[in-house]
């Protein structure tokens, strides 16, 4: 049966929370569409499920065929292990098993595989080159852990007699995704900046524990609302300030945001020797080197434990039961712990014991060393919830699929396993019911008596042996069997041993890693087994005299290295990649060119094709007219160099791009002609963010026949949303669809937090272009009719807009310049009655700027007031603007009156700029906050209105350095059925927040312009778009890849269809 191409899903059943699916319906249709070949499939049967998150007939609809019968399938995939008897012979089965490190529970489900003759892939080992694996769901596990932990804390205040906002937020799975949650978290932050905490529970502080993907999560859904991270060792003197708060200002009883502080073991621990610092390495190899810190230094200031940290028995606990019995003792404040990595009794001791997504939280009491199942009492409470990325069971179903889909052709047509790429091979355990040779030390892992941390004997004694160490061992160990040589070593001198960690090296070129604990009863054999591991290691002679690199083994004994090989065979020329233009869209480009053979292997080789460009790294030059704007935007950005350049001088122009693979420009439009040009004549491919203009038009047929692509467009708007609407539209069009109505809102706006001026805006560049493009006519069809809209009324055909998956967001639209021209780039003109394109803005914002604009301050032409010597100040020239046109005669007493809220509001209705009072208040605020109305000099820069309120804004509507903006994106198609199928409404949206790590703060904005901007080249860089000449990310071989690149990247799209 294998190799047939003929692929089942199980019907999960390990837990009744598991609602995820190894692909979802999106994923089967582009294996069922792909054809034959390591791109898709022959057919898809779908166990059925009325738990999974996608129902059975959204699979059918699709092409899959619904069936309790899986015979005939050679591939059948899961997410979680199935039972024993769902396993047939002789087919292949992919799912995580957690069997390879021989972990004896799961021994009898390996014992099923090998009987039936199967053949078993696991999930956990397809690994990038990077050692890193390709399928996980860690970032999932950390947003619902908190998001769970946030409802029960709610609750908890309640009974200790607080109201706080967390009272109103869900559970994770009560929302229908989250992007939902997120949203209603926000609308919790919101209710804290405006509502505040109380200070009887303030300061309300997080310590996670760790900073890996788990924390990662958690710390996204954290950071959603009102923070400040503290380093540990200013949570004292934050706690201090609260406490002098309370008593200093008794009527001031509320805080107005949450604090954070990451941790570390650097933190945890300390070393015994005072002498030494710490030092990482030596605390993995040597953790009885050191003391225990936590229970001393962070406890005490801490209200929740965000615990995410990766442990083992050897190394020291976070917090025992005992210290936190002393902690209660002395008034700790801490509220509860959110265990998501449910190291059950291990890290933090007294979490003993798992919970359920219906029953998430236990409560300890540590006064009585009492457990309890209410919230009601002495203690804390406990959250340890081993399944909580199916709380998000619909992305993280995307998420998964959008990398295992690119597998599973290979593995559905595979009749044997050399016809698979290295990476699936080795993340084969058994083949046709034998282990595979990277995996036949598991049953030497079976029968060593350690592999428990303590293993009982018949008699009840304890079988761990008096000494040990930590052996590292890096190098070919699975390939050339050296794994089997060292542990005939440690067996034959009467040692034991017990797999603490292996890596298993992706390529022939990358190297495999072990951590090997090795044990005796007498320190002499222990000793003795070092040596001779030291002996394997490093071998006085070699065969023959000759040095067979493939043979090398690295060893350390009782030191972990840092990182798996640092050397690598030869020295490969590595391709490099252009970028002109160092603003604020270069940052984020750099950074994921600069690690795409590393940090990005991940997305890079889910494309296993022939032409793909075989590299480990790219280097990235950025090119700026100034050196030092360069040198700042790769600041702290690895295989990336600054350079000089003038793109005005066509030598040095020339000479840059000649040396590099792709160019990718971020400068204004009008510099894509002469960079256009010389890509051509070096035969170079180009990536720009900008629109397809008459002057990078006219370079198509240059571009065709010189082989080479000039890809525009590749950006947010346009970019993200040609690609979003293109999947959309064609998914629809497989499914013999026609589309009825096409509508997009996009808009740049800042976070809720940010939000806070009267127009609930703010700039990260300019304002003028924004402005301006506020200014700009639109035309749309609406149910078969053309809309045109003047310029000057823009702002006046603003319409609020919710969307019901992001109810705390209350929005407005007005139409975008001209829709018409997607229907003809999407090739729907002629099927859609409805096309619309739109910018969104938080509502209010565009009756505020309609005022504005009718009181004349969008005006460019050369103010009179302005143009003399003598400067007027700002107070004096809003005077000047306020009379104008007026009805009224202001005489030479009036035009004196200060201008204060309720006189620039009397003003207004006057002039006739607001028809309603409650406008012109909000506009008198406006022009208040941007001290339109202050008695300093307007600079003599300014010649018109319009350069008089740009200098304003940009001085008072900028981000501080600790604000977020976002990026929401949404779309919404309306598709009819000609076969009496009922008209589906299918939604995407994009939600993006700019994110500051290690202090460097990065736009939403130049995330998501930046980020597909520099998957546009990797796509180059793989030969992944074929097309030739002027393009647009609007086919399938740019927007299928360039789409699951960013899910990659952690740009996520939530895709929904409701049937109207």
């Amino acid at each position: 049966m294998l190799g047939n191409g003929i692929v089942g899903i199980l019907s999960e059943s390990s837990n009744i929370w598991e609602r995820r699916a190894p692909l979802t319906p999106a994923h089967c249709a582009r294996l069922l569409h792909s054809g034959k070949g390591k791109n898709g499939v022959q057919r898809i049967i779908v166990q059925p499920s009325t738990r999974r998150i996608y129902n059975d007939f959204q699979y059918e609809d699709v092409g899959c065929e619904v069936s309790d019968d899986l015979s005939e399938c050679g591939l059948i995939l899961g997410v979680k292990q199935p039972k024993l008897e769902m396993i047939l012979p002789d087919r292949a089965y992919a799912f995580f098993s957690h069997t390879h490190k021989a972990q004896k529970e799961n021994m009898p489900l390996l014992d099923k595989i090998f009987s039936q003759r199967a053949t078993l892939y696991d999930y956990e080992l397809i690994v990038g080159d990077n050692g890193k694996r390709l399928l996980a769901f860690g970032k999932f596990a950390g947003r619902a852990g908190l998001i769970d932990f946030l409802h029960g804390l709610g609750k908890r205040y309640l009974n200790l007699g607080y109201s706080t906002p967390f009272l109103s937020l869900g559970a994770s799975h009560m929302y229908p995704s989250l992007v939902a949650a997120k949203a209603a978290v926000i609308a919790v932050g919101e209710e804290i900046a405006t509502q505040g905490l109380p200070l009887g529970v303030s300061p309300i502080v997080f310590v996670f524990v760790g900073n890996g993907n788990v924390s990662q999560g958690a710390q996204e859904i954290f950071k959603l609302l009102p923070h400040t991270f503290v380093d540990a060792s200013k949570l004292p003197e934050i706690v201090g300030q609260v406490e002098d708060l309370a008593h200093h200002s008794p009527l001031r009883k509320r805080v107005f945001k949450v604090y954070g502080c990451v941790v570390t073991s650097q933190d945890y621990v300390e070393p015994k020797d005072p002498t030494r610092t710490f030092d990482k390495v030596d605390y993995y190899a040597h953790p009885d080197h050191y003391n225990p810190v936590f229970h001393e230094r962070i406890a005490p200031y801490a209200s929740v434990i965000v615990n995410c940290m990766y442990w083992e028995n050897r190394f020291l606990r976070l917090l025992t039961t005992k210290q936190m019995q002393e902690l209660a003792k002395n008034g700790c404040p801490l509220v509860g712990v959110s265990d998501i990595t449910c190291d059950i009794g291990g890290s933090i001791e007294f979490v003993n014991q798992l919970t359920t997504i219906e029953k998430p939280f236990f409560r300890y009491n540590p006064f009585a060393d009492s457990y309890h199942d209410d919230m009601d009492g002495d203690g804390l409470i406990c959250l340890a919830v081993d399944i909580l990325p199916t709380e998000f069971s619909r992305e993280s179903s995307q998420h998964f699929g959008d990398i295992l889909s690119q597998f599973v052709g290979n593995l559905a047509w595979a009749k044997n396993m050399t016809e698979l790429p290295l990476h699936l091979q080795r993340a084969c355990i058994a083949h046709g019911g034998s282990l595979t040779p990277l995996y036949e030390y598991i049953p030497r892992m079976r029968n060593s008596s350690t592999i428990d941390l303590i293993a009982e004997t018949v008699d009840g004694s304890s079988s761990k042996r008096k000494y040990s160490t930590l052996v590292s061992l890096s190098g070919h160990l699975f390939d050339q069997m050296l794994i089997n040589e060292a542990l005939d070593i440690v067996e034959a001198a009467g040692g034991s041993f017990r797999l603490v960690k292996c890596e298993v090296g992706q390529s022939i070129n990358l190297m495999s890693y072990s951590e090997l604990e090795i044990s005796a009863d007498d320190i002499t054999i222990l000793d003795q087994i070092c040596a001779a591991l030291t002996l394997l290691a490093n071998p006085s002679h070699k065969d023959d005299g000759a040095f067979n690199k493939d043979k090398e083994l690295s060893l350390k004994v009782s030191k972990v290295s840092e990182s798996i090989v640092n050397e690598r065979n030869g020295s490969i020329k590595r391709p490099a990649v252009l970028i002109l233009g160092a603003g604020r869209v270069c940052q984020p480009a750099a950074e994921l060119l600069a690690s795409a053979g590393d940090l990005y292997s991940n997305s890079l080789k889910i494309f296993e094709g022939v032409d793909a460009q075989e590299c480990e790294e790219f280097e990235v030059i950025v090119a700026s007219l100034y050196q030092k704007d360069a040198e700042e935007a790769i600041e702290g950005i690895m295989n990336a160099r600054a350079v000089q350049l003038d793109v005005m001088n066509e030598e040095s122009l020339s000479l840059c791009i000649s040396q590099v693979e792709v160019v990718l420009s971020l400068l204004p439009p009008s510099f894509h002609g002469i960079i256009a040009k010389s890509c051509i004549e070096h035969k170079k491919h180009l990536v720009t963010a900008s629109y397809v203009d008459n002057s990078i038009s006219a370079y198509h047929e240059k571009a065709k026949d010189a082989g080479v692509t000039i890809l525009c467009e590749m950006g947010l708007d346009p970019g993200i949303d040609h690609m979003m609407a293109m999947r959309m539209i064609n998914q629809a069009h497989v499914r013999k669809g026609k589309i009825r109505s096409f509508s997009s809102y996009c808009g740049g706006l800042p976070a809720p937090a940010a939000a806070n001026n009267p127009l609930a805006y703010k700039f990260s560049w300019n304002p003028a272009g924004a402005i301006r493009a506020g200014r700009n006519s639109a035309t749309y069809k609406n149910l078969g009719e053309v809309i045109d809209v003047d310029g000057n009324e823009l702002y006046d055909s603003a319409v609020s807009f919710r969307i019901p998956d992001l109810p705390a967001f209350a929005l407005e639209y007005l139409p975008n310049r001209n829709s018409l021209v997607y229907g003809d780039l999407y090739g729907i003109s002629a099927e859609a009655s409805t096309i619309f394109r739109a910018t969104l803005r938080y509502e209010g914002f565009s009756e505020i700027m309609a005022c504005l604009g009718k009181l004349g301050f969008f005006d460019t032409n050369v103010h009179p007031k302005l143009k003399g010597i003598q400067r007027p100040t700002f107070g004096e020239f809003l005077n000047e603007l306020l009379k104008k046109k007026s009805a009224y005669i202001f005489d030479s007493v009036e035009l004196q009156v200060s201008l204060d809220e309720n006189e620039i509001i009397k003003r207004l209705m006057m002039l006739g700029c607001c028809k309603e009072a409650g406008t012109a208040t909000k506009t008198a605020k406006t022009i208040r906050f941007l001290g339109l109305h202050d008695d300093a000099e307007i600079p003599e820069a300014c010649s018109s209105a319009f350069d008089v309120i740009c200098l304003r804004m940009q001085e008072r509507l900028s981000y501080s350095s600790k604000e977020q903006d976002m990026v929401l994106l949404h779309h919404e198609i309306q598709v009819d059925y000609p076969d009496g199928r009922p008209t589906e409404n299918h939604k995407a949206t994009l939600l993006e927040f700019g994110k500051t790590e290690n202090g460097k703060t990065t736009t939403a904005m130049a995330l998501t312009v930046g980020v597909p901007a520099a998957i546009g080249v990797l796509l180059l860089l793989m030969n992944k778009i074929q097309t030739k000449g002027v393009i647009r990310p609007t086919e399938p071989e740019v927007y299928m890849p360039a789409l699951q690149m960013l899910e990659a990247c952690e740009i996520n799209l939530l895709e929904k269809i409701e049937t109207l």
